[in-house]
């Protein structure tokens, strides 16, 4: 593994021996436990399961040699456990955005700064940790499999890295090396390196002119390594850690299953009093009843019986859902078959919601951190943020709670939480509004009545 002290060793050296550390950085990175693993949570993620795709059924012949065996089924199911885990850790969290205590906060880190928080807690969910790049006014997102980080050995931070991409083996290897006062692009092509833009700071200083035009004449940095972790909970492990060799278990035992089932529903036969048949004729006979469906026996007495195998399933179905009960626990996921089920009380919704909960709990520690560190960056001053779960709700029992107290409660929080209820939130505020202004004219309008009743008693 290398570190920044190994590339302040070169980082003031030639421009050639920058080059070939990154190269090496690069290949490092690869050969690391964090790359490959999160290469291989990303197949899964996208439900490309890597063990049951390699699987391949064998038979043994009479000298013990194993061969492919071509000719039984060989179904290959994949289940997407692991993107359902993720994408419900992330969208209960996220999946109602940043909500910031001063609403330009987020105007400042970019437009679509939810989107990219949540693209970087997925990231991180699949690879331990993801890499938040601040590029002036927006925030950029980089997975482990396309950056190589460099640590402090003394205090563990990131001090520098390298983003790197590669469209195909035979076409160049594109790369930036990030450091704390600058940025430098490489490329190399058939394995020759070259630079493409020599090091430049982060922040372009321009002047515009009649003569000139625009013209960039200085380059600034920020106050410390633009790029921030995220880290997807405080172990450093990725959601994927703990469950492969589960998932792998469901998915082989119910691919077998099929294969079984396939199988069995071929017929064989028996033939009795035909014992002069030799290996040929009886495939010729099977041959025979697979397209005529009819055959003759020559033999005086022979018969022929079809066949039909009954393939156990009890004990595999309830293995199935053993590992599935399992998987979903020791990911700490919302099995919905646990409320969807009759008139769920609200209490036994939020007992269902309580481990994916505690997950969330362990990756907001890391978002709100992310965030600290991004806006420190911006130069941006604002408390911290708040983030609004999304949960499944029994509507009615929730109506009737909030009616009960809405003596209470204001005007304005039962219109909100009504509208919330019905996924009409966005709303509340305009029809509080309106609210406002019709029970305005509704005053007006007695006041007017009022007046008239008075001129009409004194004439």
């Amino acid at each position: 593994m290398k570190t920044y002290q190994d590339f302040l060793q070169v980082a003031g050296g030639s421009e050639q021996a920058r080059m070939e550390f990154v190269y090496a950085l690069i290949n490092d990175h690869k050969g690391s436990i964090l790359y490959r693993k999160a290469v291989v949570a990303q197949r899964y993620y996208n439900r490309h399961n890597v063990t049951i795709e390699q699987y391949q059924k064998l038979l043994y012949t009479m000298t013990g040699q194993a061969v492919p065996d071509n000719y039984s089924a060989n179904w290959k199911m994949r289940h997407g456990f692991f993107r359902i885990f993720v994408m419900q850790e992330i969208q209960h969290l996220l999946g109602n955005g940043i909500t910031w205590k001063d609403k330009a906060t987020g105007e400042k880190l970019g437009k679509d700064i939810d989107k990219q928080v949540m693209k970087a807690a997925k990231a991180a969910a699949i690879g331990s940790v993801s890499f938040g790049f601040f590029n002036l006014n927006h925030v950029d997102v980089f997975s482990v499999d396309e950056f190589a980080p460099l640590y402090d050995e003394e205090d563990g931070a990131l001090k520098a890295g390298v983003r790197f991409w590669q469209i195909d083996d035979k076409k160049p290897l594109r790369a930036t090396l990030y450091e704390l006062d600058g940025y430098t692009d490489y490329i190399w092509r058939h394995n020759k390196g070259e630079v493409m833009h020599p090091k430049r700071g982060y922040i372009e200083k321009v002047r515009e002119s009649k003569a000139d035009g625009t013209e960039i004449y200085d380059y600034a940095n920020y106050p410390s390594f633009p790029i921030v972790p995220m880290w997807i909970n405080e172990e450093h492990q990725s959601e994927f850690d703990g469950i492969r060799e589960q998932i792998d278990c469901y998915d082989l035992i119910k691919s077998g299953f099929a294969n079984d089932i396939d199988d069995a529903s071929l017929i064989y036969w028996t033939i009795q009093n035909a014992g002069g048949m030799d290996d040929v004729d009886l495939a010729k006979f099977v041959e025979h009843m697979r397209t005529v469906r009819a055959a003759a026996v020559d033999d005086d007495g022979a018969k022929a019986e079809a066949h039909t195998i009954e393939v156990p399933s009890v004990s595999r179905e309830a293995l199935l859902d053993r590992i599935k009960d399992d998987l979903y626990q020791d990911a700490m996921a919302l099995d919905l078959k646990n409320i969807s089920g009759g008139a769920t009380t609200a209490t036994q919704i939020i007992a269902s919601y309580k481990p994916l909960d505690s997950k969330c709990d362990d990756l907001e520690y890391g978002v709100l951190d992310f965030l600290d560190r991004i806006l420190y960056l911006a130069g941006v001053e604002d408390e911290a943020p708040t983030f609004t779960r999304d949960y499944i709700v029994n509507k009615q029992e929730e109506v009737n709670s909030l009616l009960a107290g809405a003596q209470y409660l204001s005007e304005e929080y039962v219109t909100t939480k009504l509208l919330t209820l019905f996924g009409d939130g966005d709303r509340a505020e305009s029809m509080i509004q309106q609210r406002i202004a019709d029970d305005l004219q509704v005053d007006y309008e007695e006041q007017d009545n009022e007046q008239e009743q008075a001129v009409a008693q004194g004439e």
